[in-house]
């Protein structure tokens, strides 16, 4: 069997049109361990939603995709994780491409101290994507892709700071895509908004899953109903149960999931 190429080096399809492979992945914080033997995969073009109780690991999962979890002192993971058929874990990825096709929003909005423009050209322009000149038409794309350009095409030197919140996310959204990602990662993304805004956060992912695989970690079981097509609960740093939403909301096969998914704890 070839191995799977490190992320940086010459691109191939994925498996199976598996955006996300995870293999036998463990992770722990030093003596700690996180996570453990998990493994699963991922449709490219889908919505996975990641739920379980407090510390179970899903948040130490999401950041493993796109290693953000090796700023945290004495890292160990072992197994692998392959995004579109490249190793994450391989000694020869390059972190800065993986970066570039493993995007990420975070739990709260986190714009730049800089102008709305300046926040969806920062990916692009760091990373040399396109010119100077093609810079103003892909900030428009990100931005009409976050449903957020006909709300600020007017203001585009205004700071980011002075939108609402929930406009920030959408704008963490626009600057995510600006690096034109393969894999979206969302962790808990809306759990700072209102109603309103959650909304239309929920409406987003729903459109942008045509283009992109997303995987959202979410606390909120009925956000994980509506806006995913499958469903992986993680529960003790094990993964007890991955399959389609439908499926692990009304008939789940595992006791520990039906009672989470009922309440009974959590």
């Amino acid at each position: 069997m070839t191995a799977p190429a490190a992320i940086g080096s010459e691109q191939r399809e994925g498996e199976a049109g598996y955006a996300v492979e995870v293999r036998r992945f463990s992770f722990a914080y030093g003596p700690r361990v996180v996570l453990r033997e998990v493994s699963f995969a991922i449709p490219q073009r889908s919505v996975t939603a990641i739920i379980g109780p407090s510390r179970c690991g899903k948040s130490t999962f999401l950041r493993s995709i796109n290693r953000l979890n090796d700023l945290i002192p004495e890292p160990r993971p072992t197994g692998d994780i392959l995004v579109e058929g490249h190793a994450v874990y391989s000694l020869a990825t390059d972190l800065v491409a993986l970066r570039q096709r493993v995007g990420m929003v975070f739990q709260k909005p986190n714009p730049f101290p800089k102008s709305i423009f300046d926040n969806a050209a920062y990916g692009p322009r760091l990373n040399g994507l396109v010119s100077r000149g093609e810079l103003p038409d892909l900030v428009e794309e990100c931005l009409r892709q976050a449903a957020l350009w006909e709300e600020v095409k007017d203001r585009l030197d205004t700071p980011a700071t002075s939108l609402s919140g929930g406009q920030q996310q959408r704008l963490c959204i626009a600057r995510a895509l600006g690096n034109r990602p393969e894999v979206l990662l969302m962790d808990e993304p809306c759990s700072a908004l209102d109603p309103i805004a959650t909304q239309r956060i929920e409406e987003l992912i729903h459109e942008l899953k045509e283009r992109y695989t997303i995987v959202i970690v979410t606390h909120n079981m009925q956000q994980a109903a509506r806006v995913s097509s499958l469903t992986g609960f993680f529960d003790r740093g094990q993964l007890i149960e991955f399959g389609s939403t439908p499926q692990i909301f009304t008939a789940p096969a595992h006791e520990r999931t039906e009672a989470y998914i009922t309440g009974r704890f959590g």
